[in-house]
Formats: structure tokens, sequence, C-alpha cells
């Protein structure tokens, strides 16, 4: 008779079926598509001021790739050695992750069935996942393969949903007619911008994170681009270009310090 030890199925396992029902779920989001409509679809339905230009979202292709190497590393692939006393560290991360994975699985499904609230409950399940297994991984010197295949993964998706969580609030204002509600939607969207702005920053300079820093800059040109382009908001918002430039001059400023900053700690 099996014992329960027997029939158990190892974490790591479970770890990469949940990163491939993501993956899963995100390509029959596009192809079948959920709903009847892309994921980029419907924040065409929710146009908003805060909404980067729709090619600053290939960074998604990006994230996935650097996550598929976390995956197969955590199996014991592209591994030096294997620290038999980083086990537990690497199980706070492998569970965080999965219910990270499952969420985002379950973001789609909300979105392209417009439940835009429920799509923001799930994807600060998402940021909340993240951002634990960002303090997590902070704790800990990595040898070379685990910042390639550990680090920076988790590094850059963190960046990128802290701005897609934004960007979805945004989308939510929308939905919900909260925009003119006491300030236009030129100042909400200011206001989005510089919170983002406080909470990147912040997050970057503590941990002293020059790629999650380098994603902010990526997110916010994506903006600025937008609100530059003449098939777009075609310069309609100065002061909210104004803000964009200005956040991104402090963003280069901080990911150039970071880098100095690491570099003489290195030496």
């Amino acid at each position: 008779m099996m014992n329960k030890k027997d029939i158990s199925i190892p974490i790591e396992i479970i770890t990469a079926a949940a990163f491939f029902l993501m993956i899963i779920t995100n390509v029959l989001a596009n192809l079948l598509p959920i709903n009847g409509v892309t994921t980029g679809q419907i924040s065409d339905f929710y146009p908003n001021l805060f909404a980067p230009a729709a090619a600053t979202f290939a960074i998604w292709g990006l994230i996935y790739m650097l996550l598929a190497g976390y995956v197969f590393y955590q199996l014991g692939m592209f591994q030096s050695k294997v620290n038999i006393a980083e086990e537990a560290f690497s199980n706070k991360i492998r569970v965080a992750f999965i219910i990270s994975s499952f969420a985002n699985s379950l973001w789609l499904v909300a979105w392209h069935n417009l439940q835009i609230a429920l799509s923001m409950f799930f994807i600060i399940i998402i940021f909340l996942c993240l951002g634990y297994i960002f303090h997590t991984i902070s704790k800990y010197r990595f040898s070379f393969d685990k910042r390639i295949f550990v680090k920076i993964p988790f590094s850059v998706y963190f960046a990128w949903i802290t701005v897609a969580m934004i960007a979805n609030f945004a989308v939510l204002a929308v939905s919900k007619h909260w925009y003119n509600f006491v300030f236009a939607e030129s100042t909400w969207t200011i206001m989005l911008i510089l919170f983002g702005l406080v909470l990147g920053f912040f997050v970057a300079y503590r941990y002293k994170d020059a790629v999650y820093g380098a994603v902010l800059i990526w997110a916010y040109s994506g903006i600025l681009i937008k609100h530059m382009s003449a098939n777009d908001f075609n310069r309609q918002y100065p002061l909210i270009i104004v803000t964009v430039i200005g956040s991104l001059a402090l963003l280069i400023l901080l990911v150039f310090y970071i880098l100095l900053i690491n570099k003489k700690d290195t030496d």
C-alpha cells in the first residue's frame, strides 16, 4: 500500500507545471481568443492616458523566456553546483511563484471576460507574491548562475508587474467612470505616474537593483512614446509629457548610481 510520501509530487515539478499552465493560458487567450477578444483589445476598450505604447508590451516575451530559464534551473539544469542548505530558501520562492502563476492565469480569464475589478484583485496577488520573492532573494549573495537564472528574472518580472498593476488600476478607473471625479483624467494620470515613480524609485534604491530600475525606464519610455506619437495622443497633454520626462531622468540617474555603487562593492 502506498504511503503519503510515495505519491507526493516534488515541488519542482509543481513549479514547472504552474509555469507552463500560465504560458498555455496566455497563448490560448490570444489564439482562441477567450471571450472573442485578444488581451490587447481589452485595453482598447478602456482608453486611458497611462497606458504605454503597444510595442512596450513585447517585454512579456523576455519575461517568459527568463522565467523559463528559472523553471529549468530550479529543476536542476544549468547549475554549477547544488547546495542542499539552499533548498528551504528555494522552496519559499517556488511556493510564491506557483501562487503568482495561478493568479496570472486567473487574471487573464477575468480580464478577457471584462471583470476588471476581479482582474485587479489577481494582479495585486501577483504583485505581492513577486514582492515577497524579490525581498527574499535580496537577503542572499548569489553565484553567477543564480544571478542569471533567479535574480534577474524576478527583478524584470516584478518591475513590469509594478507598472502593470498601476495600468490595471487606470483601466479599472475608466471602467467605473472614476475619472473626472474631483480631478481631470490628465491630473489623475500624473498622480499615477508619480506614484509609480515613487514606488519604483524606492524599491530600486532600497534593494540596489539596476535591472528593476531599467524595466521602469522601459515602461515609462512606452508612456512617453504613446503621448508623443502622432498616431496616439499627439502631444495633447504637455503636463503628462513633462512628468514622464522628469520621471525618466530621475530613473536613469538612479540606475547609473546603483551601477556605480554595486561596482564599488564588488571591487
